[in-house]
């Protein structure tokens, strides 16, 4: 008596679209709270936790350009959340600040996504850890997105100049 292997083409489809829904809905409730976007949100946490910070190294931390750093940069100071201040030690180099206004924003704003996976993910076993990543890149190599620019902000939308993913 053999057995048909269950098709779990569906039940895969579903989980990435689950995944896919959750960083929509989290950028809605972000937006909707603090009126950010989830790459704003880690650029200020960031500003926040280092207290003055170059673009340069901003981009750096998020893996993404400087171009992408700056354009962000500048929405957050539209917002009067962050402000570029000349360097005390490189009067070349300018640093971003946060704004008294930022730690209001970071108080309001709800626990991100990506450190609620990574609270969670950290708390696996090493070969769990191994074997999850092992996954999600297959899942991207199947996707062909193996070779798209991301860094670890978990949204849905483009945070990174340069060259875009072929699907």
């Amino acid at each position: 008596m053999t057995s048909t292997p269950r098709d779990r083409t569906d039940d895969s489809l579903i989980a990435l679209r689950r995944i896919m829904r959750a960083t929509e809905l989290f950028a809605r409730d972000l937006a909707h709270a603090v009126g950010l976007t989830p790459a704003q949100l880690r650029v200020l946490q960031i500003v926040d936790e280092r207290g003055s910070v170059t673009p340069k190294s901003l981009a750096s931390q998020m893996g993404v350009s400087q171009a992408t750093v700056t354009a962000l940069v500048d929405k957050l100071v539209s917002q009067q959340l962050v402000e570029r201040v000349p360097s005390e030690l490189d009067r070349r180099q300018t640093n971003v600040v946060a704004t008294p206004l930022a730690s209001d924003r970071l108080k309001n704003a709800p626990d991100a996504l990506q450190q609620r996976y990574v609270r969670a993910f950290s708390e696996l076993a090493d070969w769990e850890q191994a074997q999850l990543v092992a996954s999600l890149e297959r899942v991207a190599e199947m996707m062909n997105a193996s070779e798209v620019d991301a860094a670890p902000v978990l949204t849905t939308g483009e945070i990174r100049g340069g060259r875009k993913g072929r699907f």
